[in-house]
C-alpha cells in the first residue's frame, strides 16, 4: 500500500526487473563454475514483464493490459469525467484507509454501489437522520454502454411526509443523536450535491458523502470472497473546521461505518441466499422499467444495475 522499491525481484528464482518492467538480472545466468545457466540464445529483452497502458486523470492512475481499451476520457464518458474533475479539482491529501473482507462475489458489491434506492430503505442512519432520502432531488447518469454510473442527491431539497409513519425499517422515529457533530457538514460544491457515488467499471468507486471523500477499490478473491479497500482523503487546503468534519463523518463509512456496515452485511446475506440456486437461474430487475439510460429527477429505478450487467455481459462476450 505504500513505500517504494528500486527494482522488482521475484522471490522464487530472483529474476529482477526495473521499474519499467525490463528484466535486468537473472540469478546464475552463467551457471556455476561454467556449468548450467541459460543458453547462449537467451536474451533478457525477450522476457520483460507484460507492460500496462497507463493514464493519469486528475491524479487518478488508471491502467489496462488491453490494447483495445479506449483512451481514458472516452472510456469513462463525459458525465463521469465531469464528476471526477469536480471532486479532484485541487490537490488532495490522504487521511487514512479502511480494509474489509467480504464473503461474497465481487459483482454483488458492484451492484450495491450502483443501486440508487436501497440506500434509503436499508440504511437506517441515512433515512432516520435525513442524510439521504428518495424525496431529495437527484438523478442517475449511465455512461459508456452502461459500464459506469453516477448516483447523486441534494440534501437541501428534501420533501417531508413520505417517510414519516411509513413503517419502513430504515426510519426510526424514536432515535436521536446525543452528539449531532458527527453529521455536521458544510456545502462544498456549488451544484448543491451532497451525496455522489461514482461507480467505474469494473471495480472502482469514488464517493462524496457530504464531506467524506474516498476511493473504494474492490479486489476479487475468488467466486465467494472479495476485499474492499477504502482510501479516505481531503484537500490540502482544508481549514481545521472542515478537516474535523471529514474525520468525524468518516465514521459513516468503512467496514463498521454507521451507514456502510449495512452494505457489508447485506451482500453476504444475498450471497448465501442465491448460492443454492445453481448457475442456470436468472432474475429480472424491472424497477423503473427495462431500459438502460440516464434518469433525471428520480432514483426509484434499477437502470444503473441493468447497465452494470449489460457492461459485464458485453465484456464477457455474451
Amino acid at each position: 500500500p505504500r513505500g517504494n522499491k528500486k527494482a522488482l525481484t521475484c522471490l522464487y528464482h530472483a529474476w529482477s526487473f526495473d521499474l519499467s518492467g525490463n528484466l535486468v538480472n537473472v540469478a546464475f545466468e552463467k551457471g556455476v563454475n561454467g556449468k548450467g545457466g541459460m543458453p547462449e540464445s537467451f536474451r533478457m529483452c525477450d522476457h520483460n514483464l507484460e507492460k500496462l497502458r497507463v493514464a493519469v486523470f486528475h491524479g487518478m492512475v488508471f491502467a489496462t493490459f488491453s490494447d483495445k481499451t479506449e483512451p481514458i476520457e472516452q472510456y469513462l464518458g463525459p458525465g463521469m469525467v465531469a464528476h471526477l474533475a469536480r471532486v479532484f479539482a485541487k490537490p488532495v491529501e490522504v487521511l487514512g484507509y479502511y480494509h474489509h473482507t467480504m464473503q461474497n462475489n465481487w459483482k454483488l458489491y458492484m451492484e450495491n454501489s450502483r443501486d440508487p434506492y436501497h440506500a434509503t430503505i436499508l440504511h437506517a442512519f441515512y433515512a432516520t437522520f435525513k442524510l439521504n432520502r428518495l424525496t431529495m432531488d437527484g438523478g442517475l447518469t449511465v455512461e459508456h454502454r452502461g459500464w459506469h454510473t453516477i448516483n447523486f442527491s441534494k440534501g437541501a431539497t428534501m420533501r417531508e411526509g413520505e417517510y414519516e409513519g411509513s413503517g419502513m425499517r430504515g426510519v426510526m422515529d424514536d432515535v436521536t443523536l446525543a452528539d449531532r457533530g458527527v453529521i455536521a457538514s458544510r456545502q462544498e460544491f456549488a451544484d448543491g450535491i451532497t451525496v455522489a457515488i461514482q461507480s467505474m467499471f469494473p471495480s472502482c468507486v469514488n464517493q462524496q458523502i457530504y464531506n467524506t471523500l474516498a476511493i473504494r477499490h474492490l479486489v476479487p478473491q475468488g467466486p465467494n470472497k472479495c476485499e474492499l479497500h477504502w482510501t479516505v482523503f481531503g484537500y490540502k487546503d482544508d481549514d481545521p473546521e472542515l478537516r474535523d468534519m471529514r474525520l468525524k463523518q468518516a465514521n459513516l463509512i468503512g467496514p463498521a461505518g454507521y451507514v456502510s456496515v449495512d452494505d457489508g452485511a447485506i451482500v453476504e446475506y444475498v450471497q448465501r441466499g442465491i448460492a443454492g440456486s445453481g448457475y442456470d437461474r436468472s432474475s429480472v430487475m424491472e424497477m423503473g422499467g427495462s431500459e438502460v439510460a440516464s434518469v433525471a429527477g428520480s432514483r426509484a429505478t434499477e437502470t444503473t444495475l441493468r447497465g452494470f450487467w449489460t457492461g459485464y455481459r458485453d465484456s464477457m462476450g455474451f
